[in-house]
């Protein structure tokens, strides 16, 4: 093999220093609402209605199927966005703002549930009336449980079942889903909001796939509601 020129060698260890120095791309380069975020930590009033105006409808959705009640989860969602004001001057934009905004709704979705249960005022029916929601509910019978349904079905029952059967999974586990699902998040992103390792995020929708199977088969098949 031919030996490098000095010339060639300088090129070559110049490329392997710019592999070795390389780094993620921040995330106020990658994320636009990173770039929103920072403006917001800078008193930057309108970049902040430019967030809730993003972000409100799906923050809304997840917390209406977390607690299960529409005022609730927009009295939440409020709670959601003033924390996230009252953070500004203290923000990093070491993750997308997404992952961050959905890591504060997951904590405060949870403090609910845990103040309504030690009141016992949790209504499993709360939230079947009003507005509905905005994904439809026969979009996860395929992707959770595997299943594809064997008869005709009824949209509106079906999308009633699935949400039946989402609402009856634990707390960990449709928070899981429905980041997985309505947000479309990687693994390492529902780690980063839950708080977990991506082994047990993979782990918890497993779990909750297998749930929902059990729960959706019987009425997918022979039409027996869950």
């Amino acid at each position: 093999m031919a030996a490098l020129s000095p010339e060639d060698e300088d090129k070559t260890a110049l490329s392997l220093t710019q592999m070795l120095d390389s780094k993620p791309l921040p995330y106020e380069t990658t994320d636009p609402d990173v770039r929103l975020m920072l403006q917001v930590r800078d008193d930057n009033a309108a970049a902040f209605e430019e967030l809730v105006l993003r972000y409100q409808g799906r923050l809304i959705t997840i917390l209406q199927n977390m607690v299960q009640d529409r005022d609730r989860a927009e009295d939440l969602a409020q709670d959601v966005f003033l924390r996230v004001y009252r953070a500004r001057k203290s923000y990093l934009p070491d993750a997308k703002f997404s992952t961050w905004l959905f890591t504060i709704a997951h904590n405060v979705a949870s403090n609910s549930l845990r103040a309504l249960s030690r009141r016992h005022e949790v209504n499993v029916t709360a939230g079947r009336g009003g507005e509905p929601r905005s994904k439809p509910w026969d979009d996860l019978v395929t992707a959770p449980s595997g299943l594809m349904p064997a008869r005709q079905l009824d949209k509106a029952e079906l999308a009633e079942v699935v949400r039946a059967a989402v609402d009856s999974l634990n707390e960990r586990q449709r928070m899981a889903i429905l980041l997985a699902k309505f947000e479309h998040m990687s693994y390492a992103d529902i780690a980063a909001t839950m708080g977990l390792s991506v082994k047990a995020v993979k782990s918890l929708l497993s779990r909750a796939r297998e749930n929902l199977r059990l729960i959706l088969e019987p009425y997918l098949q022979e039409g027996i509601r869950p």
